[in-house]
C-alpha cells in the first residue's frame, strides 16, 4: 500500500456535489493498494499512521500523534499513486490492484485503522469521481509505502 498523508485543519471530499466526508484536524489520507497487498500492509500500516508523531505540541516540535490530538482520518482510494511514468507519457497503472482485489482491501483498512487508532475515519467511495478540499497544514506531507518499510 502507498499513502500519501497530509497534515489538515480541515477537509473534505465531494461526490456528486454532496459531501461524503468531512473531518477539521486530523489528516487526509490518499491511499493506493496493489495486488500483492495484505492483511498484514493494513495492520502495520495502521499502527504506523495511529502513533506517527506529525502534529505539533505546545513548543511548535512535531511530537505529537493524532491519537494526542483527538484528530480524524479522511481516507481517499488513489490507484494513481501506482503510475509508472518510465516509458511514454501515458502513465501505466499496471501496478494498482483491480477493483475486486482492492475494494475489500480499502474497506477492511478503514475498519482496522478505526479500531486501532481509536479516531473517527471518514472516507470517500471507491472508484468515484471525486473532489477533495483540504488545508495542509505546515505544510505537513509524508508518503509511506508497506512495500518499503524505512
Amino acid at each position: 500500500m502507498k499513502v500519501v498523508i497530509q497534515r489538515t485543519t480541515e477537509a473534505s471530499v465531494t461526490i456528486e456535489n454532496k459531501v461524503a466526508g468531512q473531518i477539521e484536524n486530523g489528516l487526509v489520507l490518499l491511499v493506493g493498494i496493489e495486488e500483492s497487498d495484505t492483511e498484514e500492509d493494513i495492520e502495520w500500516l495502521s499502527r504506523k499512521l495511529s502513533s506517527l508523531r506529525i502534529f505539533s505540541d505546545e513548543e511548535g516540535k512535531m511530537n505529537l500523534s493524532i491519537q494526542d490530538i483527538n484528530g480524524a482520518f479522511l481516507v481517499i482510494s488513489q490507484f494513481t499513486l501506482h503510475a509508472k511514468t518510465k516509458k511514454g507519457n501515458r502513465p501505466s497503472f499496471i501496478h494498482a490492484a483491480k477493483p475486486e482485489t482492492a475494494i475489500p482491501i480499502y474497506e477492511q483498512f478503514k475498519k482496522v485503522l478505526a479500531a486501532v487508532s481509536g479516531c473517527k475515519v471518514e472516507s470517500g467511495e471507491f472508484g468515484a469521481d471525486m473532489k477533495v478540499s483540504l488545508v495542509n497544514d505546515g505544510p505537513v506531507t509524508i508518503i509511506i509505502d508497506t512495500k518499503n518499510k524505512e
